[in-house]
């Protein structure tokens, strides 16, 4: 075993994927300046909801980050005819992880893969073949890599889909409620309108994508099924980048496939001039074998184990998302809600009035149906009024929150002051109320619950 690990293979995948990687990052990195996501989600806002603990990031804001994606675009490129490619691809993944842990309020599970695949790619010898760092000092050019290198963007994939497709085995997803919201809200195919009201549809929908998810690796990894699991990629990635307008992520997700092809096949349909390894082909030297060792097999585990958390944590994950990011829990539910608070001056009793308008925009406060964004909001409405010389308290006196248009429920305890305590994230916090309502669905009425209820119309 270990010695299949560190045989020399031939690295024409990974340098095919080292120029798509850079394609793809420079597309998302001059798209994001050219439709305005910059403008609406890291200029023009007075504040963000970073991820809990990269509160400095937010003085990036501004029109500096027009910069930033331009820079980004740059490195991309970098990263494609592999020029200054170790340079290249640390400052890109470290100016993306930046982006990432900035602002989740436009938050995608591809914004994650991509920064997880940047870190990847800044370990491995992907400048080695077709880059001008090779041309420039030909000494570093090799026609061979690691075998391991193919199993890490295996194991890595297989991460994604495997936990993708656990996800949905819950009751809205397999009754079609979650694809049906999806795709009768779609207006710009009038075409397929009927189409997509169809309950049978959604349920098709559905079940496809269970089974997409769950048998598109093996199907890869088997050399009989492995043309006809492409051909289904493109089909499932092209439909979902038209319908549900998620980005670059299909066509990064097409550009991993090459991992699961035998290296002698890209090399001979991609780089048809490249020398084919021989018996003369030396074997890993001993610094790469640190590095699978050192850096790669304790990455592995993390991937692995990070996203099974939310199990250990009471309560469902649907409802209380303790655990739910990085967990590849991608496009299950939706979530819509709202919070309302009351700020109590703590010196005198005095409840204060504030707008929640002129702290966060119209999108940012559709998002504030979270616990972490909740808890969030209150940290920053103390520090508001703190620059005005008053100590308050902030309550989450109403929340209530719909989950796939449900009948709502309320969220956080409302005489919590959510700024006296700390947010953890491996374990539950107690303000986080458990769903815990019975609902007549026939009436859209609660029935009984542990708490006063509203119900919220969808």
């Amino acid at each position: 075993m270990t010695q299949k690990l560190f045989k020399s293979v031939d690295n024409a995948p990974l340098i095919l994927f080292r120029i798509f990687f850079g394609l793809v990052f420079a597309f998302e990195s001059f798209g994001s300046l050219a439709t305005g996501w910059v403008t609406r989600n890291l200029v023009e806002p007075r504040t963000n909801f970073t991820f809990i603990g990269f509160e400095f990031l937010l003085n990036l804001m501004g029109d500096y980050m027009y910069v930033h994606f331009a820079i980004m675009g740059v490195l991309a490129f970098g990263v494609t005819f592999g020029y200054k490619y170790r340079f290249s691809i640390i400052t890109m993944t470290i100016m993306w992880a930046m982006v990432y842990f900035m602002q989740k309020t436009s938050y995608n599970n591809h914004y994650y893969l991509m920064m997880l695949v940047g870190i990847i790619m800044s370990f491995l010898p992907a400048n080695r073949f077709a880059s001008v760092d090779a041309r420039l000092n030909p000494s570093i050019k090799k026609n061979y890599m690691p075998n391991w290198i193919l199993l890490v963007f295996i194991i890595q994939i297989s991460c994604v889909y495997f936990y993708a497709t656990i996800a949905k085995f819950y009751p809205d997803w397999l009754d079609g409620t979650v694809t049906g919201n999806m795709y009768r809200s779609m207006k710009k195919f009038p075409a397929f309108t009927e189409l997509f009201q169809n309950h049978y549809f959604h349920l098709f929908i559905a079940y496809v994508g269970i089974a997409f998810d769950g048998l598109i690796v093996p199907a890869l990894l088997w050399k009989r099924t492995r043309i006809f699991a492409v051909v289904l990629s493109l089909i499932f990635h092209i439909s979902n980048s038209i319908t549900l307008e998620i980005g670059v992520f299909p066509y990064f997700a097409l550009a991993l496939c090459v991992f699961f092809f035998p290296p002698e096949q890209i090399r001979r349909v991609f780089f048809k001039k490249k020398q084919p390894l021989d018996e003369t082909t030396p074997v890993v030297d001993l610094e790469s074998k640190k590095v699978f060792q050192y850096f790669f097999i304790p990455y592995l585990i993390i991937q692995v184990l990070l996203p099974i958390r939310h199990w250990f944590i009471k309560g469902d994950v649907l409802w209380t998302e303790e655990g739910h990011r990085l967990s590849w829990r991608m496009m299950l539910r939706n979530r819509s809600g709202y919070a309302r608070f009351h700020v109590v001056d703590k010196a005198t009793g005095e409840k204060l009035p504030f707008k929640m308008d002129e702290f966060y925009n119209k999108k940012q406060r559709a998002r504030i149906n979270t616990p972490d964004m909740i808890w969030q909001a209150a940290q920053y409405i103390k520090s508001e009024f703190a620059k005005e010389g008053k100590d308050v308290s902030v309550f989450a006196a109403s929340s209530y929150v719909s989950i796939n248009s449900k009948p709502g429920c309320q969220l956080i305890d409302p005489e919590v002051d959510l700024t006296t305590i700390e947010w953890s994230h491996l374990k539950h916090h107690d303000w986080i109320l458990l769903l815990n309502c019975s609902v007549d669905l026939s009436s859209r009425k609660v029935i009984n619950s542990n708490i006063p209820l509203k119900v919220i119309t969808p």
